[in-house]
């Protein structure tokens, strides 16, 4: 089991960003490997919804635990490589959104590529995924 805390500030209105965080159809735009969300029961931003994140032919079902709009989001996920739980604050501050993100892993395998993913600022790492959603999210409240 690890925990892995990153955070951006975004220049932009937490409710811009929490409605494109909790866009699913988005995904693939900004997390690593993402090829499509199905399995959809329920909105992403309401407590008890369910959906699964494909990576190639890997899915990742994932629950939505806690909702608080445009405040707050906690979600359950898993697969054979990466599980846990991840908490997503929207903070205000200044003329934007301070994002912070909390990655609990689960298990022996999750904690090893946790560990991976926590490294660097590549695509595909927590931090680069953060980043690259950062940009989206500036260039769209830019127009």
């Amino acid at each position: 089991m690890g925990t892995y805390k990153v955070s951006t500030f975004i220049a932009a209105p937490p409710e811009q960003v929490f409605a494109t965080w909790t866009d699913a159809d988005r995904f693939k735009e900004w997390i690593g490997g993402v090829t499509r969300v199905t399995d959809r029961v329920g909105s992403v931003d309401e407590p008890g919804s369910r959906y699964t994140v494909w990576f190639g032919r890997m899915a990742s079902p994932t629950e939505v635990l806690a909702v608080e709009r445009p405040k707050h989001l906690r979600t359950r996920f898993g697969n054979a490589i990466l599980e846990g739980e991840s908490d997503v604050t929207f903070l205000p501050e200044g003329a934007g959104t301070r994002l912070n993100q909390e990655f609990v892993t689960r298990g022996f395998i999750a904690g090893i590529f946790g560990r991976l993913f926590s490294l660097g600022s590549y695509r595909g790492s927590f931090r680069g995924e953060l980043e690259a959603f950062r940009e989206i999210v500036e260039r769209e409240a830019r127009s």
